[in-house]
């Protein structure tokens, strides 16, 4: 088995976590920080925007089960592209959408998919999510891990706006 990392931010990790975690290959999806100037950050610096960090998720998969592309695409499908200072009900740089690459045949792959998204049409305006070097990641406090399966009533809740904008976006 060849394992690989990926890593993406699409807003608040809560909503990020569970599309990744039910496809084959994935062996562990961790929602973290990365991006910032500070070691070891709380949610609550990070909220308050004290350290430069993005909320992320941090992808372990099999390669030999999932491609990194196919990874890149389902990200695409879990954000708005053309929104570069949050997502949906989650504002701020803390909640940009950024795809991290570790290397540059992920970033090849990344910069490619984003052209073809642009130039799908399926977006009257242009898409601004970041490509950027993956920075140290940081694992979230606890009580994040997998947020979807403790809490599901407030993850729906949390959440719904954004699956409303993506089931509209996506079934065009």
């Amino acid at each position: 088995m060849a394992t690989e990392r990926a890593i993406f931010a699409g807003g608040c990790f809560w909503c990020m976590v569970q599309p990744f975690e039910e496809r084959e290959g994935i062996l562990s999806v961790i929602s973290g920080y990365t991006g910032g100037n500070v070691e070891n950050p709380t949610y609550e610096q990070v909220k308050k925007h004290l350290t430069g960090h993005t909320e992320a998720v941090e992808i372990i998969f099999d390669n030999s089960k999932i491609t990194y592309q196919s990874l890149v695409e389902l990200y695409w499908t879990l954000t708005d592209p053309t929104d570069a200072f949050g997502q949906f009900e989650d504002r701020g740089d803390n909640y940009r959408p950024v795809i991290f690459v570790e290397n540059e045949e992920q970033e090849k792959i990344a910069k490619e998919s984003k052209a073809q998204l642009q130039a799908s049409g399926n977006f009257d305006s242009p898409i601004v999510t970041s490509i950027e070097t993956v920075q140290k990641f940081w694992p979230a406090e606890d009580y994040h891990q997998g947020f979807y399966k403790k809490n599901p009533e407030d993850y729906a809740q949390s959440s719904k706006i954004r699956h409303d904008f993506l089931e509209k976006q996506w079934k065009k």
